[in-house]
């Protein structure tokens, strides 16, 4: 269905970067609930599932929760209570680090692992949320929000410290 009827939309789009922008949000948040919906039944939130992934490529290896934070998908959240919630669960352990009391490690435990080996089921049921597309236009698609994303990184980076400090 088209982005318009979607969302309802009764007056035409200023321009094509417009619908794009637009287009870009209410499909990352579709995607987002799509992949909440596959967690729901582990018990699991999308910012949990993150943290657990990102332990699974450093396993065994403790790491530290600013590590992590650097790492997330959502760097907004609040990732301290999140790991706590997965310790209370079982699946995280947290430990003060020896060289430093005040930091804390943290490492996945075997439930954890086992819990994100359960999950791998699901992979191919999310594959196909977007299978309408070809391997091609999957590419072409990755292609674009890398070059996007980095040209805003520049924005961001570069040019908006300017434009505050110049107007």
């Amino acid at each position: 269905m088209q982005l318009e009827k979607e969302i309802y939309q009764v007056r035409p789009f200023r321009n094509h970067f417009h619908r794009a922008s637009v287009n870009l949000v209410y499909s990352g948040k579709w995607m987002l609930q799509f992949i909440s919906d596959v967690l729901k039944p582990y018990k699991l939130t999308l910012q949990q599932f993150n943290i657990l992934r990102i332990l699974r490529g450093k396993y065994p290896e403790a790491i530290m929760v600013s590590y992590i934070r650097d790492r997330m998908l959502d760097r907004m959240s609040d990732v301290s209570r999140v790991i706590e919630n997965l310790r209370k669960k079982g699946l995280v352990e947290r430990t003060a680090a020896v060289d430093d009391r005040r930091r804390m490690d943290i490492v996945i435990t075997d439930k954890g692992m086992q819990l994100l080996d359960e999950i791998k089921k699901e992979n191919e049921r999310m594959d196909k949320h977007l299978s309408s597309l070809s391997e091609q236009e999957i590419s072409q698609l990755n292609f674009l929000l890398d070059k996007l994303r980095n040209v805003l990184s520049f924005f961001f980076i570069i040019v908006f410290p300017l434009s505050v400090i110049f107007f």
